[in-house]
């Protein structure tokens, strides 16, 4: 049976009772639902609670989402195209590469569904914000979060110089982060340099290990401490080498729920780095304007 067919008698099971309900032209109140932890989030934010009718799962999930605590008192709906139709949404919200059963069956019932892709920069966050809040009906509320995320950014960002920090993003594992990412685009911001992309350091893929990253000791590392378990991955992070190596103020801890979405909170990563960066730069500027006093030579002497 072709998949469209398919879709249209589901539709007709889950539908035709409510559709039936309703004469022409009465009103419909907006139903929101979110399939993806992005999406969940601008939803909490944009939306009102009462109008939306699930999210993902993640959102309740405070390792992973910084609205965890705001997300208890909306329902979970699970991302499978029969959950999501018995839902009944009018819009649904939606990453641009999950769901995509329960997003082309949304689409088959005529919902209106808008689909995001990962922000990559701190730049594609308004536009993302107004694209869901047009889509749940809260234009105003929409430009009011850009107006707010727009001048506390250029209150607390600075421009990447080739003179600023070196900053490493050392995630579980050994995983690194590379340009064209969004916590790429944090560093930049905060005005430190991303090992990863920095010339003079070898070629990198995506993880680094611990003896390259102790080798080449960047300025700064930046640690994920929230990640759930006690796994060997995860205690990499806390290798007592490594914390010798870089000892305060050349580390920090970000949660990487401040930059798996682009988000207004995602700015705290911003004013944590930059917090960081300038703790650096005045911890150098310490060091030559009072340099260790060399200690005398003592010549041994033959008996």
């Amino acid at each position: 049976m072709q998949l469209s067919v398919f879709l249209r008698r589901v539709v007709v099971c889950a539908w035709g009772a409510a559709l039936a309900a309703f004469a022409p032209g009465a009103a419909w109140a907006e139903r929101v639902a979110s399939l993806n932890l992005c999406t969940d989030q601008l939803a909490l934010m944009l939306a009102d609670h009462k109008d939306i009718i699930g999210v993902s799962t993640l959102a309740r999930d405070c390792t992973e989402s910084v609205l965890c605590q705001q997300a208890q008192d909306v329902p979970v709906l699970q991302s499978t195209a029969e959950t999501v139709l018995a839902a009944k949404p009018d819009v649904v919200l939606a990453g641009r590469f999950t769901a995509r059963l329960a997003v082309r069956a949304a689409k088959e019932v005529g919902a209106k569904v808008l689909t995001l892709p990962p922000a990559s920069s701190l730049a594609d966050i308004p536009d993302q914000i107004m694209q869901v809040a047009n889509a749940v009906g809260q234009p105003e509320r929409g430009r009011q979060l850009v107006a707010a995320f727009q001048a506390r950014l250029a209150e607390i960002a600075t421009t990447r110089q080739v003179s600023d920090p070196i900053a490493v993003v050392y995630e579980a594992n050994g995983f690194v982060v590379h340009a064209h990412s969004l916590p790429d685009d944090v560093l930049a911001h905060a005005g430190l340099r991303n090992f990863a992309t920095t010339a003079g350091t070898p070629p990198l893929g995506r993880r680094v290990p611990l003896e390259v990253l102790l080798a080449y000791h960047p300025d700064l590392l930046v640690r994920d401490p929230s990640g759930p378990g006690h796994s060997l991955a995860q205690a990499m992070l806390s290798n007592p080498v490594m914390l010798a190596m870089f000892a305060p103020p050349h580390v920090v801890d970000v949660p990487a729920r401040l930059w798996l979405c682009g988000l207004p909170q995602t700015l705290d990563a911003v004013a944590t780095l930059r917090h960081a960066r300038d703790g650096i730069v005045a911890d150098a500027a310490r060091h030559v304007s009072h340099p260790p006093i060399a200690q005398p030579t003592v010549k041994e002497t033959q008996p």
